[in-house]
């Protein structure tokens, strides 16, 4: 709890704006994430000797990833408490990342709030990436 107060305690986000999307609906978290990550042309994931990883409840490898540092850090806790955020450039997650992820057979967990987060293939993120893209 300490690390969430000092979190929410910083200067670079309006601490309002972080707890008022952590405590969206999943899917209101995800259309957050899309707008954000194409506004500011980069992704977010932990990072400690390898990125951050989880399953969900049938094995299925799932990739964490979130719109600004400051939700990744929340989530740096338990299994994750070594990870940091790091940032990964929108151009390259789009032709690089997710390619990969997709071949790997990993879904997408967007937006992990230490509570829950919108599970999705790849094709779907991409689309949605897309979509928003093409608005800009």
């Amino acid at each position: 709890m300490e690390k969430r107060r000092k979190i929410m305690e910083s200067d670079g986000m309006i601490n309002k704006e972080l707890e008022a999307v952590i405590k969206l609906p999943a899917n209101k978290r995800y259309e957050y994430f899309i707008k954000k990550v194409v506004d500011f042309e980069e992704v977010w994931g932990l990072y400690h000797d390898g990125w951050a990883i989880s399953q969900d409840d049938t094995g299925k490898m799932l990739m964490p990833f979130w719109p600004k540092k400051e939700f990744a850090e929340l989530c740096s806790i338990e299994e994750w408490s070594d990870y940091t955020p790091k940032s990964i450039g929108l151009d390259e997650f789009i032709n690089d990342w997710l390619p990969g992820i997709k071949k790997d057979g990993y879904k997408l967990s967007i937006f992990w709030n230490n509570n829950d987060s919108a599970v999705l293939e790849v094709d779907t993120l991409l689309r949605d990436l897309e979509t928003e893209l093409e608005k800009y």
